[in-house]
Parts: C-alpha cells; sequence; structure tokens
C-alpha cells in the first residue's frame, strides 16, 4: 500500500498535465481564428501593406513637377504668341503710309521718289556736255529771266514733256570739276539721251569752251534754299480757261491739282511747263501741288491775275 507521500505528487502531474493540454488546446485555437480570418494575414502584416499601398500614389507628385514636361507647354504657348499679330499685317494701320506723318498727303521716305519719270534720285548718269548761248536764261520751260546763268537744257528724251523742268541737276567732269545748273530749257533732237546743253556760264566752271564737248555724269539734286515757290497763271487765263504754272520748287514737280466738287481734278501738263484746264474746272481755287517724291503742297488764295508771279509760303522738304 503506497503512502500518502507518493499520491501527492502523481495530482500535482496530472494537474500540470491538464494546465498543458488546456494551454495547447487554447494555442490551436487561436491558430485556427487566425488562419481562418480574410487575408489570412496578421493586422500588422496588413496594416504594414496598407501603409506601403497608400504611400506609392504620393510620391509621384513630386517628381512630375520637378520634370521638365511642364517646360514645352509653355515653349509652346511662346511660340503661339507671335502667330497673334499676323492678322494685323493686313490691316490698314500696318501699311506704308500709315508709317509717314500725314498732312494732306502720306510722306515717302527720304530717297524714294515713287513719282519720278526717266531722271530719279540717288542715280548717276552718263552723258556729254556741250554749251550754248543761254542769254537771259529763259528757255522752254518759260520761267522767265533767270536771277543767275548757272542754266542747262536737258535733251528731249529726258526732258520728258517738260518734267525736267525746274530740276537741279550736279555736272561732274572727268577732271573732278563739278557745276550744279537748273534746268529751264529742252535741247531738242539730235541731242541724245544723257546729254545736257549748258550755258556758256556752266560749261566754262568745267573746261574750256573750245573744248566744245565733254564727257560727264550728272545726278538729280535736292538742293537747301530759304526761298518758298510761286504760282503763275498764263496770258489769256480766266474762269473759263487757265494755264497754272510753278515756279522756285526745290524738287522736280509731277502733278499739278485743282480743287473740284467732288475733289481734286488732275491737270494735264504742256511741253511748255503749264498745266491747263481747258475748261475753267478750278481756276482761282485752291490747288494741290506734288513732286516726284510724293509729297503734297495745298495752295489757297491765289487770285487769276496772268502773268503775275504770287509767292506762297510752301516749299517742298529738302531730300
Amino acid at each position: 500500500m503506497a503512502s500518502p507521500s507518493h499520491r501527492r505528487p502523481v495530482r500535482k502531474r496530472r494537474t500540470a498535465l491538464v494546465l498543458a493540454v488546456a494551454a495547447a488546446a487554447v494555442g490551436l485555437l487561436v491558430s485556427l481564428v487566425i488562419a481562418l480570418r480574410p487575408g489570412g494575414e496578421p493586422d500588422t502584416v496588413r496594416t504594414a501593406s496598407q501603409a506601403t499601398a497608400g504611400a506609392r500614389p504620393a510620391s509621384p507628385p513630386t517628381p512630375h513637377k520637378a520634370t521638365p514636361a511642364a517646360k514645352p507647354s509653355k515653349a509652346r504657348k511662346a511660340s503661339k504668341a507671335p502667330k497673334a499679330p499676323k492678322p494685323a499685317a493686313t490691316t490698314p494701320s500696318a501699311r506704308p503710309s500709315a508709317t509717314a506723318p500725314r498732312t494732306s498727303a502720306p510722306r515717302p521716305a527720304s530717297g524714294t521718289a515713287p513719282l519720278a519719270g526717266r531722271i530719279k534720285p540717288g542715280t548717276t548718269y552718263n552723258g556729254v556736255a556741250t554749251h550754248y548761248d543761254a542769254k537771259d536764261g529763259d528757255g522752254a520751260c518759260l520761267y522767265g529771266p533767270s536771277p543767275d546763268l548757272m542754266v542747262a537744257a536737258m535733251n528731249h528724251t529726258d526732258y520728258e514733256t517738260s518734267k525736267a523742268c525746274g530740276a537741279y541737276i550736279l555736272v561732274r567732269a572727268a577732271n573732278g570739276a563739278s557745276v550744279t545748273v537748273r534746268i529751264t530749257n529742252e535741247c531738242p533732237l539730235p541731242c541724245a539721251p544723257g546729254q545736257i546743253d549748258l550755258s556758256k556760264e556752266a560749261f566754262a566752271k568745267l573746261a574750256g569752251l573750245s573744248a566744245g564737248r565733254i564727257a560727264i555724269t550728272w545726278s538729280l539734286q535736292s538742293p537747301a534754299t530759304s526761298q518758298t515757290l510761286s504760282i503763275r497763271y498764263k496770258t489769256g487765263s480766266s474762269p473759263h480757261w487757265c494755264g497754272i504754272q510753278a515756279l522756285g520748287h526745290r524738287n522736280p514737280l509731277a502733278r499739278l491739282e485743282v480743287r473740284t466738287g467732288s475733289g481734286w481734278t488732275r491737270l494735264t501738263r504742256t511741253e511748255y511747263n503749264y498745266f491747263l484746264s481747258e475748261s475753267g474746272t478750278g481756276c482761282g481755287g485752291p490747288l494741290r501741288l506734288t513732286d516726284i517724291y510724293g509729297e503734297q503742297l495745298t495752295v489757297d488764295g491765289i487770285a487769276i491775275r496772268p502773268d503775275t508771279v504770287q509767292p506762297t509760303r510752301v516749299q517742298f522738304t529738302r531730300r
């Protein structure tokens, strides 16, 4: 028969065994619960994966802002900006006439002469010079006596129906001598294009009169002057018919117009350097004068006084 001292340890072992089985059962139960949960992984793992997944979308904006992808769009906008002014190039404000100051008409840039005929500014012509007895300086242009005899007759071709009248020409000889003359006459055929028939006084500035004929170059000038231009009505002018002449103009005259009820009417130029109004239209009224550069001057208050030189207050610009 066992003593009580041996029976007590058996109980203790049973108690420990029961506790161990219970603990194992609890652990197994916990493992089953965890294994059967959705996702099959602990909350700590899911939380970490969720945090990682949530951080991924947030990271791209920073490098996207830093990339130069936005710069090309600014460059495209900048390249489109100059396209906007293109329509303005076809608007009236962009036309060359709007770039020059206006008075009665647009004034072209210096050096351009849209209304020039055969004789153009900035051009050097080759020819020959001869001489004649100019007497008082009058000639085919019908200006009357000249204040000096530095005058010349333009050859028939370049005279161009009196368009050369009043032009100032710088003539140079091969020896370097030069003289400036005013065209007051016409040298008829057989004077050749480029030829200028100088007064004896002007020819003597270039060579001895005995030379008779010398090679020259010549070009159009726009001289300095303190004088204003003048207007003269031809003999026989009246309100029913008139001839009008401009004198003392610095630059060659291209047009002379009279004002009518419908605007300005251009008069016909004659070989004797008058502009005619056959029907009397505009006679005694306002006049508009245009030089070869396109500059226009308006003159008013010139009465019909035949053979009378009437000064004005205007003069063409020096070019």
